[in-house]
Protein backbone atom coordinates (compact mmCIF):
# COMPACT_ATOMS: atom_id res chain seq x y z
CA UNK A 1 0.00 0.00 0.00
CA UNK A 2 1.74 3.50 -1.14
CA UNK A 3 2.68 5.49 1.34
CA UNK A 4 2.48 9.58 1.46
CA UNK A 5 6.05 11.01 2.27
CA UNK A 6 5.50 14.53 4.02
CA UNK A 7 8.41 17.50 4.29
CA UNK A 8 10.47 16.39 7.62
CA UNK A 9 10.90 18.78 10.91
CA UNK A 10 14.64 18.54 10.45
CA UNK A 11 15.24 21.11 13.18
CA UNK A 12 13.45 23.00 16.45
CA UNK A 13 13.53 26.46 14.15
CA UNK A 14 12.19 25.01 10.97
CA UNK A 15 9.11 26.08 9.75
CA UNK A 16 9.84 25.34 5.61
CA UNK A 17 12.04 23.10 3.92
CA UNK A 18 14.15 23.21 0.63
CA UNK A 19 14.41 20.41 -1.44
CA UNK A 20 18.67 20.76 -2.20
CA UNK A 21 18.78 17.77 -4.61
CA UNK A 22 16.81 14.62 -4.83
CA UNK A 23 18.88 11.43 -5.02
CA UNK A 24 16.25 8.73 -5.86
CA UNK A 25 13.63 8.97 -8.95
CA UNK A 26 10.27 7.96 -9.53
CA UNK A 27 10.05 4.83 -10.50
CA UNK A 28 13.70 3.79 -8.05
CA UNK A 29 13.53 1.22 -5.66
CA UNK A 30 13.41 1.90 -2.23
CA UNK A 31 14.83 0.47 0.83
CA UNK A 32 14.65 0.95 4.66
CA UNK A 33 17.52 3.74 5.48
CA UNK A 34 18.28 5.10 1.54
CA UNK A 35 19.25 8.63 1.02
CA UNK A 36 15.90 9.81 -0.66
CA UNK A 37 17.08 13.67 -0.88
CA UNK A 38 18.87 16.36 0.56
CA UNK A 39 17.11 18.68 2.75
CA UNK A 40 17.43 22.72 3.44
CA UNK A 41 17.11 23.70 6.67
CA UNK A 42 17.11 27.25 8.10
CA UNK A 43 20.20 25.76 9.69
CA UNK A 44 21.97 23.00 7.47
CA UNK A 45 21.50 21.07 4.32
CA UNK A 46 21.02 17.30 6.15
CA UNK A 47 20.28 14.05 4.39
CA UNK A 48 16.68 12.78 4.46
CA UNK A 49 16.65 9.15 4.52
CA UNK A 50 13.80 6.53 3.73
CA UNK A 51 11.52 4.74 6.82
CA UNK A 52 9.63 3.06 4.12
CA UNK A 53 10.54 -0.04 1.37
CA UNK A 54 8.69 0.30 -2.21
CA UNK A 55 9.24 2.40 -5.47
CA UNK A 56 8.94 5.90 -5.68
CA UNK A 57 5.97 6.77 -7.41
CA UNK A 58 5.51 10.53 -7.26
CA UNK A 59 7.88 13.38 -6.01
CA UNK A 60 5.84 16.44 -4.99
CA UNK A 61 8.77 18.94 -4.64
CA UNK A 62 11.46 19.95 -7.27
CA UNK A 63 15.14 20.62 -6.58
CA UNK A 64 15.32 23.83 -5.15
CA UNK A 65 11.93 23.94 -4.52
CA UNK A 66 10.62 25.24 -1.17
CA UNK A 67 7.17 24.08 1.09
CA UNK A 68 6.04 24.12 4.55
CA UNK A 69 6.92 20.99 7.22
CA UNK A 70 4.55 18.16 6.59
CA UNK A 71 3.50 19.10 2.76
CA UNK A 72 3.27 16.23 0.71
CA UNK A 73 7.12 15.42 -0.54
CA UNK A 74 7.03 12.31 -2.35
CA UNK A 75 4.98 8.55 -2.18
CA UNK A 76 6.08 5.37 -2.07
CA UNK A 77 4.48 2.14 -2.67
CA UNK A 78 3.44 -0.69 -5.16
CA UNK A 79 4.84 -0.29 -8.90
CA UNK A 80 2.16 0.42 -10.93
CA UNK A 81 -0.15 1.36 -8.27
CA UNK A 82 -2.91 3.90 -8.96
CA UNK A 83 -2.32 7.10 -6.46
CA UNK A 84 -4.05 9.47 -8.04
CA UNK A 85 -6.86 9.80 -5.21
CA UNK A 86 -4.13 9.88 -2.40
CA UNK A 87 -2.84 12.62 -4.33
CA UNK A 88 -6.01 14.69 -4.45
CA UNK A 89 -7.59 13.13 -1.51
CA UNK A 90 -4.07 14.84 0.59
CA UNK A 91 -4.64 18.13 -1.11
CA UNK A 92 -8.11 18.43 -0.11
CA UNK A 93 -8.68 16.65 3.61
CA UNK A 94 -5.44 18.20 4.86
CA UNK A 95 -5.40 21.22 3.36
CA UNK A 96 -6.19 22.83 6.46
CA UNK A 97 -2.35 21.62 8.06
CA UNK A 98 -0.74 19.70 5.55
CA UNK A 99 -1.92 21.30 1.89
CA UNK A 100 1.18 20.55 -0.64
CA UNK A 101 1.82 23.64 -1.92
CA UNK A 102 1.16 24.22 -5.39
CA UNK A 103 4.07 24.55 -8.03
CA UNK A 104 5.42 28.07 -7.74
CA UNK A 105 4.29 29.84 -10.91
CA UNK A 106 6.69 32.59 -12.37
CA UNK A 107 5.41 35.44 -13.32
CA UNK A 108 6.80 37.57 -15.60
CA UNK A 109 6.64 41.45 -14.58
CA UNK A 110 7.06 43.87 -17.20
CA UNK A 111 9.08 46.71 -16.12
CA UNK A 112 7.07 50.27 -15.32
CA UNK A 113 7.93 52.46 -18.63
CA UNK A 114 9.45 55.59 -18.37
CA UNK A 115 7.80 58.28 -16.58
CA UNK A 116 6.87 61.16 -19.61
CA UNK A 117 7.12 64.31 -18.58
CA UNK A 118 4.61 66.32 -20.61
CA UNK A 119 5.02 70.24 -20.81
CA UNK A 120 1.29 72.07 -21.13
CA UNK A 121 2.06 75.46 -23.62
CA UNK A 122 -0.35 77.82 -23.92
CA UNK A 123 -0.20 79.42 -26.80
CA UNK A 124 -1.58 81.52 -29.70
CA UNK A 125 -3.28 79.32 -32.59
CA UNK A 126 -0.99 80.49 -35.38
CA UNK A 127 0.03 78.51 -38.33
CA UNK A 128 3.04 77.59 -37.04
CA UNK A 129 5.49 79.07 -34.26
CA UNK A 130 8.51 81.05 -35.11
CA UNK A 131 11.21 80.75 -33.11
CA UNK A 132 12.29 84.57 -31.60
CA UNK A 133 15.77 85.37 -30.74
CA UNK A 134 16.86 86.10 -27.90
CA UNK A 135 17.92 89.14 -27.92
CA UNK A 136 17.64 90.69 -24.26
CA UNK A 137 19.76 88.72 -22.00
CA UNK A 138 17.61 87.24 -19.92
CA UNK A 139 16.57 83.56 -20.72
CA UNK A 140 12.92 82.81 -20.62
CA UNK A 141 12.78 78.63 -21.27
CA UNK A 142 10.48 76.26 -19.59
CA UNK A 143 12.61 74.38 -16.73
CA UNK A 144 12.14 70.63 -18.66
CA UNK A 145 14.37 72.98 -21.67
CA UNK A 146 16.14 74.08 -18.88
CA UNK A 147 16.94 70.34 -17.78
CA UNK A 148 17.65 68.82 -21.29
CA UNK A 149 19.78 71.79 -22.45
CA UNK A 150 21.82 71.40 -19.74
CA UNK A 151 22.26 67.50 -19.94
CA UNK A 152 23.15 68.30 -23.71
CA UNK A 153 25.53 71.02 -22.79
CA UNK A 154 23.51 73.40 -24.60
CA UNK A 155 23.91 77.11 -23.45
CA UNK A 156 20.48 77.67 -23.83
CA UNK A 157 20.59 81.66 -24.54
CA UNK A 158 21.55 80.45 -27.90
CA UNK A 159 18.26 78.59 -28.12
CA UNK A 160 15.91 80.65 -30.25
CA UNK A 161 12.07 79.82 -28.49
CA UNK A 162 9.04 79.18 -30.41
CA UNK A 163 7.06 79.55 -27.26
CA UNK A 164 4.72 82.66 -26.06
CA UNK A 165 7.19 85.26 -26.06
CA UNK A 166 9.46 83.36 -27.31
CA UNK A 167 10.02 81.25 -23.99
CA UNK A 168 12.44 78.42 -24.87
CA UNK A 169 10.71 75.02 -24.59
CA UNK A 170 12.07 71.46 -25.30
CA UNK A 171 11.52 71.35 -28.98
CA UNK A 172 13.41 73.88 -29.47
CA UNK A 173 16.30 72.28 -27.42
CA UNK A 174 15.47 68.94 -29.22
CA UNK A 175 15.80 70.71 -32.37
CA UNK A 176 18.35 73.13 -31.89
CA UNK A 177 21.51 72.58 -33.92
CA UNK A 178 24.78 75.46 -33.85
CA UNK A 179 25.43 77.52 -36.67
CA UNK A 180 29.23 77.04 -35.84
CA UNK A 181 31.43 75.17 -32.74
CA UNK A 182 34.55 76.23 -32.11
CA UNK A 183 37.19 73.44 -31.23
CA UNK A 184 37.88 75.09 -27.61
CA UNK A 185 33.76 74.29 -26.55
CA UNK A 186 33.64 71.01 -27.51
CA UNK A 187 32.54 69.07 -24.56
CA UNK A 188 33.34 65.70 -24.88
CA UNK A 189 30.92 63.02 -24.39
CA UNK A 190 31.92 59.98 -22.01
CA UNK A 191 30.35 57.20 -22.78
CA UNK A 192 29.03 55.61 -19.27
CA UNK A 193 27.86 52.27 -18.58
CA UNK A 194 24.25 50.96 -18.11
CA UNK A 195 23.00 50.42 -14.83
CA UNK A 196 22.95 46.51 -13.35
CA UNK A 197 21.97 44.20 -10.97
CA UNK A 198 21.66 40.87 -9.96
CA UNK A 199 19.16 39.62 -7.45
CA UNK A 200 19.61 36.27 -5.33
CA UNK A 201 17.14 34.05 -3.84
CA UNK A 202 17.10 33.99 0.02
CA UNK A 203 18.19 30.90 1.58
CA UNK A 204 16.87 29.32 4.57
CA UNK A 205 19.67 29.87 6.25
CA UNK A 206 19.84 33.62 5.75
CA UNK A 207 16.02 34.40 6.13
CA UNK A 208 17.07 32.75 9.62
CA UNK A 209 19.83 34.35 10.79
CA UNK A 210 18.11 37.74 9.47
CA UNK A 211 14.74 36.86 11.93
CA UNK A 212 17.12 35.80 14.81
CA UNK A 213 19.46 38.45 15.04
CA UNK A 214 16.97 41.58 14.05
CA UNK A 215 14.77 40.11 17.15
CA UNK A 216 18.42 39.77 19.22
CA UNK A 217 18.78 43.73 18.77
CA UNK A 218 15.52 45.37 18.71
CA UNK A 219 14.59 42.89 21.88
CA UNK A 220 18.21 43.04 24.10
CA UNK A 221 19.43 46.66 25.69
CA UNK A 222 22.64 45.90 24.56
CA UNK A 223 26.19 47.52 26.09
CA UNK A 224 29.79 47.23 25.20
CA UNK A 225 32.51 47.08 27.09
CA UNK A 226 36.12 46.88 25.20
CA UNK A 227 39.83 45.57 26.87
CA UNK A 228 43.03 45.62 25.27
CA UNK A 229 45.03 42.59 26.19
CA UNK A 230 49.14 41.97 26.05
CA UNK A 231 49.40 38.71 23.81
CA UNK A 232 53.30 38.83 24.04
CA UNK A 233 53.50 36.33 26.57
CA UNK A 234 50.15 34.15 24.70
CA UNK A 235 52.46 34.03 21.42
CA UNK A 236 55.36 32.71 22.77
CA UNK A 237 53.56 30.01 25.02
CA UNK A 238 51.48 29.29 21.30
CA UNK A 239 55.02 28.64 19.52
CA UNK A 240 55.63 26.52 22.52
CA UNK A 241 52.54 24.21 22.50
CA UNK A 242 52.89 24.08 18.77
CA UNK A 243 56.11 22.56 18.52
CA UNK A 244 55.08 19.34 20.56
CA UNK A 245 54.60 16.60 18.08
CA UNK A 246 50.49 16.58 16.61
CA UNK A 247 49.68 19.47 18.51
CA UNK A 248 47.89 22.42 17.15
CA UNK A 249 46.24 25.27 18.86
CA UNK A 250 45.33 28.33 17.40
CA UNK A 251 45.37 31.74 19.18
CA UNK A 252 40.98 31.87 19.38
CA UNK A 253 41.70 28.32 20.93
CA UNK A 254 43.60 30.26 23.59
CA UNK A 255 40.87 32.72 23.71
CA UNK A 256 37.96 30.25 24.06
CA UNK A 257 39.59 28.13 27.08
CA UNK A 258 40.18 31.24 28.65
CA UNK A 259 36.60 32.55 28.37
CA UNK A 260 35.51 28.97 29.37
CA UNK A 261 37.43 29.76 32.76
CA UNK A 262 36.30 33.12 33.32
CA UNK A 263 32.66 32.15 32.99
CA UNK A 264 33.16 29.51 35.71
CA UNK A 265 34.57 32.44 37.79
CA UNK A 266 31.71 34.97 36.72
CA UNK A 267 28.33 32.71 36.25
CA UNK A 268 26.37 36.14 35.89
CA UNK A 269 28.08 36.49 32.14
CA UNK A 270 27.12 32.80 31.51
CA UNK A 271 23.70 33.09 32.25
CA UNK A 272 20.29 33.75 29.73
CA UNK A 273 17.32 35.49 29.76
CA UNK A 274 13.98 34.45 29.83
CA UNK A 275 10.52 36.37 30.36
CA UNK A 276 9.70 35.17 33.69
CA UNK A 277 13.25 34.36 35.10
CA UNK A 278 16.99 34.46 34.87
CA UNK A 279 18.81 31.12 34.30
CA UNK A 280 22.23 30.85 35.26
CA UNK A 281 24.31 28.35 34.05
CA UNK A 282 26.76 26.13 35.76
CA UNK A 283 27.73 24.60 32.46
CA UNK A 284 29.76 26.34 29.94
CA UNK A 285 28.96 25.21 26.36
CA UNK A 286 30.84 27.60 24.03
CA UNK A 287 29.68 28.58 20.98
CA UNK A 288 32.68 29.45 18.11
CA UNK A 289 30.97 32.04 15.18
CA UNK A 290 31.44 30.49 11.98
CA UNK A 291 31.02 32.38 8.62
CA UNK A 292 29.98 29.99 5.55
CA UNK A 293 28.62 31.22 1.81
CA UNK A 294 24.70 31.43 3.01
CA UNK A 295 25.71 33.68 6.25
CA UNK A 296 26.74 32.09 10.22
CA UNK A 297 26.57 29.20 11.53
CA UNK A 298 27.65 28.66 15.30
CA UNK A 299 28.83 25.07 16.38
CA UNK A 300 28.65 24.81 20.19
CA UNK A 301 32.03 23.10 22.14
CA UNK A 302 30.10 21.38 24.75
CA UNK A 303 31.82 21.60 28.66
CA UNK A 304 34.41 23.59 27.26
CA UNK A 305 35.93 24.43 30.40
CA UNK A 306 36.60 20.71 31.33
CA UNK A 307 38.54 20.40 28.12
CA UNK A 308 42.33 20.80 27.30
CA UNK A 309 43.83 23.31 24.61
CA UNK A 310 44.46 20.63 22.43
CA UNK A 311 41.07 18.92 23.03
CA UNK A 312 39.33 22.64 22.03
CA UNK A 313 41.73 23.18 18.61
CA UNK A 314 40.94 19.65 17.67
CA UNK A 315 37.04 20.34 18.02
CA UNK A 316 36.37 23.60 16.97
CA UNK A 317 39.10 23.01 13.38
CA UNK A 318 36.31 19.64 12.98
CA UNK A 319 33.07 21.39 13.43
CA UNK A 320 34.15 24.41 11.33
CA UNK A 321 34.82 22.32 8.33
CA UNK A 322 31.12 20.21 8.87
CA UNK A 323 29.90 23.90 8.93
CA UNK A 324 31.76 25.04 5.72
CA UNK A 325 31.16 22.20 3.87
CA UNK A 326 27.16 21.73 5.35
CA UNK A 327 27.28 18.52 7.58
CA UNK A 328 26.81 20.07 10.86
CA UNK A 329 23.73 18.87 12.70
CA UNK A 330 21.18 20.76 14.25
CA UNK A 331 22.27 19.11 17.73
CA UNK A 332 25.60 20.39 17.52
CA UNK A 333 24.84 23.86 17.11
CA UNK A 334 22.17 23.54 20.26
CA UNK A 335 23.40 24.40 23.78
CA UNK A 336 25.30 27.62 23.70
CA UNK A 337 25.45 29.54 26.89
CA UNK A 338 28.49 31.96 25.70
CA UNK A 339 29.58 32.86 22.32
CA UNK A 340 32.79 34.09 20.57
CA UNK A 341 32.90 35.51 17.22
CA UNK A 342 36.70 36.36 15.66
CA UNK A 343 37.43 38.31 12.73
CA UNK A 344 41.55 39.23 13.53
CA UNK A 345 42.26 36.50 11.04
CA UNK A 346 40.53 39.29 8.22
CA UNK A 347 42.82 41.68 10.03
CA UNK A 348 40.16 43.56 11.58
CA UNK A 349 40.80 45.37 14.72
CA UNK A 350 38.09 45.35 16.62
CA UNK A 351 34.59 45.43 16.00
CA UNK A 352 30.91 44.79 18.22
CA UNK A 353 28.53 41.56 17.45
CA UNK A 354 25.31 41.38 18.20
CA UNK A 355 24.48 38.31 20.79
CA UNK A 356 23.39 35.00 20.10
CA UNK A 357 19.93 34.92 22.24
CA UNK A 358 18.84 33.31 25.12
CA UNK A 359 22.64 34.35 26.16
CA UNK A 360 23.79 36.86 27.63
CA UNK A 361 26.96 37.88 25.94
CA UNK A 362 29.70 37.77 22.98
CA UNK A 363 32.76 37.95 22.78
CA UNK A 364 33.73 40.04 19.56
CA UNK A 365 38.14 39.17 19.16
CA UNK A 366 40.44 41.58 16.84
CA UNK A 367 43.28 41.12 15.20
CA UNK A 368 46.92 40.87 17.09
CA UNK A 369 48.65 44.43 16.33
CA UNK A 370 52.42 45.01 16.49
CA UNK A 371 52.69 48.51 18.09
CA UNK A 372 54.56 50.95 20.62
CA UNK A 373 53.29 49.87 24.40
CA UNK A 374 54.94 51.17 27.62
CA UNK A 375 56.34 48.38 29.85
CA UNK A 376 58.58 49.19 33.11
CA UNK A 377 57.77 52.92 32.10
CA UNK A 378 59.98 52.21 28.95
CA UNK A 379 58.70 52.78 25.27
CA UNK A 380 58.80 49.05 23.18
CA UNK A 381 57.72 47.44 20.77
CA UNK A 382 54.98 44.93 21.98
CA UNK A 383 51.38 42.90 20.40
CA UNK A 384 48.10 43.68 21.94
CA UNK A 385 44.65 42.69 20.86
CA UNK A 386 41.77 43.88 21.55
CA UNK A 387 38.32 42.28 22.87
CA UNK A 388 34.78 43.90 22.98
CA UNK A 389 32.17 42.13 25.44
CA UNK A 390 28.47 42.85 23.89
CA UNK A 391 26.43 42.30 27.15
CA UNK A 392 22.49 41.95 27.92
CA UNK A 393 21.56 44.72 30.49
CA UNK A 394 19.15 42.46 31.51
CA UNK A 395 21.02 39.67 32.91
CA UNK A 396 24.68 41.31 32.93
CA UNK A 397 25.76 44.80 34.88
CA UNK A 398 28.51 46.66 33.59
CA UNK A 399 30.52 46.27 37.01
CA UNK A 400 30.03 42.06 36.70
CA UNK A 401 31.25 42.35 32.18
CA UNK A 402 34.16 44.23 33.50
CA UNK A 403 34.99 41.76 36.18
CA UNK A 404 34.41 38.82 33.89
CA UNK A 405 36.98 40.58 30.92
CA UNK A 406 39.65 41.51 33.71
CA UNK A 407 39.73 37.74 34.33
CA UNK A 408 39.76 36.97 31.21
CA UNK A 409 42.49 39.24 30.45
CA UNK A 410 44.76 37.43 33.27
CA UNK A 411 43.85 34.19 32.25
CA UNK A 412 45.45 35.51 28.12
CA UNK A 413 48.35 37.06 29.30
CA UNK A 414 49.48 34.44 31.98
CA UNK A 415 48.59 31.17 29.61
CA UNK A 416 49.98 28.84 32.03
CA UNK A 417 47.42 29.49 34.56
CA UNK A 418 45.09 27.80 31.85
CA UNK A 419 46.98 24.81 32.11
CA UNK A 420 46.41 24.41 35.60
Amino acid sequence: MAEIITMPRLSDTMTEGVVAQWLKKVGDKVSEGDILAEIETDKATMEFESFNEGTLLYIGLKDGESAPIDSLLAIIGEEGEDIDALIKGFKVEGANETESPQPKKETKIEAPAPAVIKEVVTVTPVAAPVPVTNTSGRVVASPLAKKIAEDKGINIANVPGSGENGRVIKRDIENYVPAAVSATSVIPTIALGEESFEEIGNSQMRKTIAKRLGESKFTAPHYYLMLEIHMDSAMESRRVINELPDTKVSFNDMVVKACAMALKKHPQVNSQWFDDKIRINHHVNIGVAVAVEDGLLVPVIPFTDQKSLTQIGVEVKDKAVKAKTKKLTPAEMQGSTFTVSNLGMFGISEFTSIINQPNSAILSVGAIIQKPVVKNGEIVVGNTMKVTLACDHRTVDGATGAAFLQTLKNYIENPVTMLA
